[in-house]
């Protein structure tokens, strides 16, 4: 517990949660960009061509072979800070979550409003005919033909609702972010570094009270903060448990 940000969750009426990849490390899904994630590691092209636009439509066969090692998660639950965001939802707080994840363990842990900025990975649909598919139909196709998954029905490609590079972020997905932060009293930044854009330029559009921020390594946000906690998200947000915070400022404006 951070008596800091209890304070700032008990008097908020709206507030927004936008997270990144550190929100899922604790459910032991890696950190793409961490020392041992997946862009520091050696593979045959670099991990930003394998999860491209172009590397699917011209390397389709071993886009999904990638995709199916890495991207693909099994037995992942949802964590404290997971859990945490779905009470504040259901006790009125949480206004949203925006999350740059496409693991769903938001839903899963019970969250109903939120806006997956890079989609899923549990959802995949026919590129043909707009059939969707559950990811074990992804998983199953491996190892069949040239691995490709096609349509049952029309034989299109099966492809991961999931953003790619060179692809744009859904334009309904952004403007509903968008929306719920700007109208947010309290916004929280956790688990993500800002580095990806457009994602982290929707920061701009907040004009609420406390903007507070969590995540073990600095962010470009940190200088904005009402509360800025070095800390991971998961003890931090759970209330019950005792958090050993790395740094912990707040602006003596606000308390």
């Amino acid at each position: 517990m951070v008596p800091a940000l209890e304070k700032i969750l008990a008097a908020t009426k709206s507030m927004v949660f936008f997270g990144g990849a550190g929100v899922s490390t604790e459910s032991g899904i890696p950190d793409f960009r961490s020392v041992d994630g997946l862009y520091h590691q050696k593979f045959k092209y670099p991990p930003e061509t394998m999860l491209s636009h172009t590397f699917y439509e011209t390397h389709t066969a071993e886009f999904f072979d990638f995709y199916r090692q890495k991207l693909i998660v099994h037995g992942a639950k949802p964590n404290a800070a997971h859990l945490r965001l779905a009470a504040l939802e259901r006790e009125g707080k949480c206004r949203a979550v925006v999350t740059q994840n496409i693991d769903g363990l938001h839903q899963a842990a019970g969250s109903k409003i939120v806006y997956e900025l890079h989609g899923s990975t549990l959802r995949n649909y026919c590129t043909r005919c707009g059939k969707f598919f559950p990811v074990q139909f992804i998983e199953d196709a491996a190892g069949v033909g040239d691995g490709v998954p096609r349509c049952d029905e029309c034989g299109g490609i099966v492809k991961p609702d999931v953003v790619l590079y060179e692809e744009g972020l859904d334009e309904e997905t952004m403007e509903n972010a968008v929306h719920a932060i700007r109208g947010a009293d309290t916004l929280i930044v956790g688990g993500t570094s800002l580095a990806v854009y457009p994602a982290a330029g929707l920061l701009r559009y907040f004009r609420g009270e406390n903007l507070v921020v969590i995540n073990k390594q600095p962010t470009p946000a940190d200088a904005m903060a009402n509360l800025l906690i070095h800390a991971p998200i998961g003890r931090t947000l759970d209330p019950d448990a005792p958090v050993e915070v790395q740094k912990l400022h707040k602006n003596p404006c606000f308390f």
